[in-house]
């Protein structure tokens, strides 16, 4: 529980205290949210790779180009589509 203003200046011991237990519940946190990241960090480097991958597997088509309908870049939000 925080102590209010008026409590923390009339006991610095309780200050101390408080303050002390808060960081380490921020540190905490703090080690949870790098853990996180790491995590997307690891997850967006896999997908990157599988789609580089993609991108260079051959086609089935004469030329090697990319197949009817599909676009490398859909743009943010939008995905590539393939019409079949």
């Amino acid at each position: 529980m925080m102590l209010r203003g008026t409590d923390l200046q009339a006991d610095p011991a309780a200050a101390t205290a408080s303050l002390a237990a808060e960081a380490a519940l921020l540190e905490g946190r703090l080690s949870q949210l790098r853990e996180a990241i790491h995590t997307v960090d690891a997850r967006i480097e896999s997908i990157s790779e599988t789609l580089r991958r993609l991108r260079h597997t051959p086609s089935g088509s004469d030329d090697g180009g990319p197949r009817s309908g599909d676009t490398d870049d859909a743009g943010p939000g939008h995905s590539a589509t393939r019409h079949h």
